[in-house]
């Protein structure tokens, strides 16, 4: 009977349906003020709250970022020689380089946070298994196809492959234990190495010490002719 009556009331006279509307607002944002007045605590968690779902939806990945985030890494890794690539690093994304060339790779956006998994085809795929919303991958194995996850900004998983995408760790697997893990150096070692790079930008003092030789030759000269002058 609400519904009708308000719909009634719209037909009929809708200047009062509007001011009822806006009474009706103006009455729930009071309600609001003063529950903010009476628990300033609740109400700075829940603004705080909506502001953190506002920053990270406005700062959400899209796919194009996540695009050029894959080509950056594809490229500072093709810079690379392939003895000295991080095999992780490379295999991660070399994987993505193909799910993208085969344009299985999809993107989902939920909200404050964004999603990039694995598909099963390609969209403009007509194959019957492919169109056919029976053979259809349940969303239950979502989290299996997941690849990467995109929040404030960055997408998390690419970011933490490449981190040590320079470092090659099969390089190390042959040496011995006593080799592979380098201790950490001591502080007699570390204020040695800085008192060596200060030194090494000191000016060297060279001029000086020839032209104290410079004058010393030349005492020694004339003594020499003083000598042979009085000798003769």
């Amino acid at each position: 009977m609400s519904c009708v009556s308000a719909v009634l009331t719209l037909c009929l006279s809708p200047g009062a349906w509007c001011r009822g509307l806006l009474s009706d607002y103006v009455a729930a944002c009071r309600e609001m003020l003063v529950a903010s007045w009476e628990r300033p605590l609740r109400a700075s968690a829940y603004g705080a709250a909506l502001a953190g779902l506002w920053a990270c939806s406005r700062t959400r990945p899209d796919r194009p970022s996540f695009e050029a985030a894959l080509r950056e890494g594809s490229n500072r890794l093709g810079l690379l020689s392939p003895w000295i690539r991080n095999g992780a690093a490379d295999g991660h994304v070399q994987s993505l380089v193909k799910l993208r060339d085969q344009g299985r790779l999809r993107h989902a956006s939920l909200g404050v946070l964004s999603l990039v998994y694995r598909g099963d085809h390609e969209p403009d795929t007509d194959l019957y298994e492919a169109q056919c919303s029976s053979l259809a991958t349940p969303w239950r194995e979502l989290p299996r196809r997941v690849l990467d996850v995109g929040f404030a900004g960055r997408w998390w998983v690419l970011d933490s492959k490449m981190k040590d995408y320079d470092i090659n760790e099969d390089e190390f697997k042959h040496l011995p234990p006593h080799m592979r893990a380098t201790p950490p150096p001591s502080e007699q070692g570390v204020e040695r190495s800085e008192r060596l790079h200060k030194e090494s930008w000191l000016v060297l003092k060279m001029e000086e010490e020839e032209t104290q030789r410079d004058v010393v030759d030349r005492e020694g000269q004339t003594a020499a002719v003083e000598g042979e002058q009085t000798g003769a």
